[in-house]
């Protein structure tokens, strides 16, 4: 589980096929691998991978970690676009004692969300993001959504999608304030808001249906 407070940006240094399965490499700062054993999980761009190999560059400036991604997750995330030089969202998984300061994520991306529009003001910047009509429901004006494994407050909800605000922090910290009109970025809709909706629909369809 995660919280969806990016802790750092690492940088894709190789993905490489073998069979469906593409092997990703990231070299990150080596104060964010400290005690990460082989089998431990990480959100990339908010997809939660399990880790297969660390270690450090030879000048011990850098950690590299490599991931195995299967297919079924290259076909539902951006992560089958990386490139080399590509930065990712990086960030450990909870721990027993971690603060909450955004919401609970599972690491599971339900759909990619495509960019329409990005407007930049001073020191503010507004992104509107176009979902698969499916998951348009759970996507609540002042709720939660976690895009790119950032936990963030929904702004605006239209027909197509939802406004994110983001605040000069978080384009700092993360990859979105890089994002480019067309770029897919990951979303992971709130868990709560999902059972919630699906609990009502499939309780008023039973009653429908009796």
């Amino acid at each position: 589980m995660f919280t969806g407070i990016v802790q750092t940006q690492a940088t894709v240094i190789a993905n490489s096929y073998q069979h469906s399965v593409m092997r990703l490499v990231l070299a990150v700062s080596p104060q964010y691998v400290t005690k990460l054993a082989l089998g431990a999980s990480i959100a990339i761009n908010g997809c939660c991978l399990t880790v297969v190999k660390v270690q450090l560059t030879s000048d011990s400036a850098l950690a590299e970690v490599y991931f195995d991604v299967i297919d079924e997750t290259l076909q539902l995330t951006n992560l089958g676009k990386l490139d080399a030089g590509c930065m990712v969202n990086f960030e450990r998984s909870m721990t027993l004692g971690t603060e909450l300061g955004g919401h609970i994520v599972s690491g599971h991306i339900h759909c990619i969300a495509q960019v329409n529009n990005i407007i930049h003001t001073d020191g503010n910047c507004k992104i509107q993001l176009s979902l698969p009509s499916k998951w348009q429901k759970y996507v609540l004006y002042k709720g939660f959504v976690c895009v790119n494994g950032a936990s963030l407050t929904v702004g605006e909800v239209d027909e197509q999608g939802f406004w994110l605000h983001l605040i000069p922090e978080t384009l700092a910290i993360t990859n979105i304030g890089k994002v480019a009109i067309g770029d897919g970025l990951n979303i992971e809709v709130d868990q709560q808001t999902y059972t919630i909706i699906n609990t009502v629909e499939n309780y008023l369809r039973l009653q429908s249906s009796q």
